[in-house]
């Protein structure tokens, strides 16, 4: 089904709020025509042109594609801001995360369009789990050789070298030495817990 076709406005059902003016303002911003975003977006152009004016509003769908395509976040969309966020993050006020096995340090300040983390996977640990989700990934060695597999390509990365990638290519990440290896790692804000899905292992243990 075309994304034209989803559902009436959800303001009639007190869901999301106008956005129609973030929405014209944002293309323009991207440089592109009501043609070329509608295509993009899977849409049509009468129906682009009728959430920018105002008479029809989008799914979460529909804000998540627009926002992909015009380089932004779902909250800008929707003409959110957050004021005063500090631009410093401390170290004093890293506090680690354990999952998983897994170690993650915030590396970056929260209500970002990107998540940056200090990330310590240890030798043997979610080694078989495939991701997938929307966004982009970013991530740099600091130490230890990490093992990643991107669709059917496996990489051997040591420190200094670094991956960007799209997430929705399946990947999986695993540490080469038994000491473990540290990243840093930024993500795009555009998945949620709901929206990652982990496949498991179709194949065993990385080669």
């Amino acid at each position: 089904m075309n994304a034209s076709d989803a559902a009436p406005s959800a303001a009639a059902d007190g869901g999301l709020p106008a956005v129609a003016p973030q929405l014209r303002a944002l293309r323009r911003r991207a440089g592109l025509t009501l043609e070329a975003a509608a295509r993009s977006a899977g849409l049509s152009p009468a129906h682009l042109s009728r959430l920018e004016t105002g008479h029809r509003q989008p799914s979460l769908p529909m804000l998540l594609a627009l926002a992909r395509i015009y380089g932004t976040t779902v909250s800008e969309l929707l003409g959110e801001t957050v004021a005063d966020r500090d631009a410093i993050v401390r170290a004093a006020d890293m506090e680690p995360t354990r999952a998983g096995g897994w170690t993650y340090v915030q590396a970056g300040a929260p209500g970002r369009g990107m998540q940056a983390l200090r990330v310590r996977v240890p030798y043997g640990s979610q080694g078989d789990i495939v991701r997938v989700h929307p966004g982009e990934e970013w991530l740099y060695v600091l130490q230890g050789r990490l093992r990643l597999r991107l669709g059917d390509t496996a990489h051997l990365l040591g420190p200094g070298d670094s991956a960007h990638f799209d997430s929705l290519t399946p990947h999986r990440l695993a540490a080469d030495d038994h000491d473990g290896v540290e990243l840093l790692f930024v993500h795009t804000l555009l998945q949620s817990p709901t929206a990652s899905l982990c496949l498991g292992s179709p194949t065993g243990e990385l080669p």
